[in-house]
């Protein structure tokens, strides 16, 4: 496990607010040459969620998962007060967004929800839709170098199709210390919060699709 070092922190500067810094890793020197990077993912296996499908099923069509620019792609973003940075020498195997919609899909497709999410290929009915947009997803430090808090946030609509009228909306939000201030306890309070994110995304979108399926 590596060890994260809040010490090396450099504060965002200019204008450029959003710009990508560097949190760099305890005991790593400055190099000429770039730092290795390890990648990490969360989110379960193919198979990694074990439930039962209800044999009655809403179709939903899931739209684009978008998440704020400061999140989006590979970089894991840790926040202390009004400071900012990104990990160093740790990167999401994948977009983020695509990570979650994975994941996601995955959650939906194994838990006795009542739906059946539609991809965008599918050539079928569509009963109902389903916007989620992602807030917050960052690491959250107390205090520097003390384990953080992985904190992720969405803002969910069920809409009915094909007008798009919401029908109902929620906003989520989940907490998870990290175990320790290493970049795997990190990675492992990330899996655990969208698995608990995820659960909740399910069980509000199954109580609320069939209301939204029967709306003219």
């Amino acid at each position: 496990m590596i060890p994260v070092s809040m010490s090396s922190l450099r504060r965002l500067t200019g204008p450029g607010v959003g710009a990508a810094l560097a949190l760099a890793m305890g005991g790593c020197a400055l190099l000429s040459t770039p730092d290795p990077v390890q990648l990490y993912r969360f989110g379960p296996l193919d198979g990694g969620y074990v439930g039962e499908r209800s044999m009655e099923t809403v179709q939903v069509s899931l739209r684009r998962i978008e998440f704020p620019d400061s999140v989006s792609g590979q970089r894991i973003l840790a926040v202390t007060g009004n400071e900012a940075a990104y990990l160093a020498g740790a990167r999401w195997v994948a977009d983020a967004e695509e990570l979650y919609a994975q994941s996601l899909e995955m959650a939906f497709s194994s838990e006795r929800s009542g739906v059946r999410l539609i991809g965008g290929r599918e050539l079928t009915r569509v009963d109902a839709g389903l916007d989620v947009d992602i807030t917050t997803f960052e690491t959250r430090y107390a205090t520097p170098g003390a384990a953080p808090t992985v904190v992720i946030s969405a803002r969910a609509r069920v809409l009915a199709m094909p007008e798009r009228t919401v029908v109902s909306e929620q906003v989520f939000s989940v907490s998870q210390p990290a175990g320790d201030n290493r970049v795997g306890a990190i990675v492992s309070a990330y899996d655990a919060a969208t698995q608990d994110l995820n659960r909740q995304i399910v069980a509000w979108v199954g109580a609320n699709a069939a209301r939204a399926a029967g709306a003219d």
